[in-house]
């Protein structure tokens, strides 16, 4: 199935809730989206069903397909596909194609086999980047024989808020095609896509991040100043 196939599927197949997901802080509800003879199952985030945060604005689904737009705009293929969605159920929020991982693997899981390492250390590019907060292991998935980035609504802050648990490649270099696509992306500037969903100032300070981590030509080094915890929690 094609990526736009699945993107009108996720946009305007009818949807059938099939219940909450388990461990979830937010309303997360797994779905089915059907139009004429396709059909997906899909996680569907309703902004109603967000827990209002104080430092971040409401509106986390915006920032999920955010997430996507940007993974996209690099070239990077790291986050499932992710549409905003006006008529759901509960209303408006992301829906995400759902993958079908393996329920056992996740970062600390995988860091040690070297087959993971390339992507896991685009991810930790795109984490910088994009200034997740809540980048926990368990939101590293392997399915379909590769590694995918889920909940990615705690991103895209204007001020630095970025924990992780991928701080294993600190002072490694980035590859040099990583490091080519954050160079579009400062040149460029972001695509209409990103502008949709994320101000003015958020955006500029995605671009700075970009351009500070084309720069330093290499993943950041876990700095621990006790001013803003480097870690999620929980870890997993």
């Amino acid at each position: 199935m094609s990526d736009g196939s699945v993107a009108l599927i996720l946009t305007e197949g009818d949807m059938e809730v099939h219940g909450r997901i388990a461990g979830s802080s937010n309303a997360t509800l797994l779905v089915t989206c059907r139009l004429g003879d396709d059909e997906l199952l899909a996680v569907y985030k309703p902004f109603k069903g967000e827990r209002p945060l104080w430092d971040f604005p409401g509106g986390l689904f915006r920032r999920e397909v955010a997430a996507f737009a940007l993974s996209e705009h690099l070239g990077w293929g790291l986050v499932p596909e992710t549409v905003e969605r006006p008529d759901g159920p509960f209303g408006r929020g992301s829906v995400q194609r759902f993958v079908h991982e393996d329920g056992t693997s996740h970062y600390f899981t995988l860091r040690d086999d070297p087959k993971w390492h390339p992507t896991l250390m685009r991810l930790c590019a795109f984490d910088v980047v994009a200034n997740n907060a809540d980048r926990k292991s368990g939101h590293v998935l392997l399915a379909e024989d590769r590694l995918w980035a889920i909940d990615n609504g705690l991103c895209f802050n204007e001020h630095d808020k970025l924990r992780t648990v991928i701080w294993d490649f600190g002072g490694a270099a980035l590859a040099p095609e990583d490091r080519d696509a954050l160079q579009r992306l400062t040149s460029d500037g972001p695509p209409a896509s990103l502008c949709d969903l994320l101000t003015p100032p958020e955006l500029a300070a995605t671009l700075d991040r970009a351009a500070w981590l084309e720069h330093l030509e290499s993943l950041p080094e876990l700095i621990d100043d006790g001013a803003w915890p480097p870690y999620p929690w929980p870890l997993v």
